[in-house]
């Protein structure tokens, strides 16, 4: 496997360094995540996300869902079982996981739903009103235009719609 040097990324950059850090991590020898659970991440209309986990086997208090430093851990595992069962094939894997999730800045998740062995978690991106895309009003400062129109903070800048 190759390894890159980003120590000139951090040099030549400010404010990168969470960029740098995910990047040095998916392409670190820890990047053999467990293929237990199976998921799928899809992208809906209007900056929405749901990531789906397969968690046949599990009840809801038997999950975990929690946000931290702007990963996303979902972890499940099983109450014993107290009944003693002798199974001849044993093909629902109901053991213990945790699987990470990297959230984008400005991603956050919405809400989580247990349905048919499935655990649905929606995610929303939201863009703060700085970042949202504004209208900048041009002026014009030529002969023809003769004194400076007074100019307000409101039609400076208007929002993109």
């Amino acid at each position: 496997m190759r390894s890159f040097d980003f120590a000139p990324l951090y040099r030549a950059t400010v404010g990168f360094d969470r960029v740098a850090d995910l990047m040095d991590r998916v392409l670190s020898a820890d990047t053999a995540q467990p293929g237990y659970p199976p998921y799928n991440i899809e992208k809906l209309a209007d900056g929405g996300y749901r990531i789906s986990i397969a968690v046949a086997g599990f009840a809801p208090d038997e999950l975990s869902v929690e946000v931290r430093d702007s990963i996303l851990h979902v972890a499940a595992r099983k109450a014993p079982d107290e009944a003693e069962r002798t199974f001849l094939h044993r093909g629902i894997a109901t053991r213990a996981f945790e699987r990470r999730f990297t959230l984008a800045d400005h991603v956050r998740v919405t809400g989580a739903n247990h349905e048919n062995g499935m655990l649905h978690i929606d995610l929303v991106r939201e863009l703060p009103e700085a970042m949202k895309p504004r209208r900048i009003a041009i002026v014009s400062s030529g002969p023809a235009a003769g004194k400076a129109p007074e100019v307000t903070l409101e039609k400076e800048a208007e929002p993109l719609n």
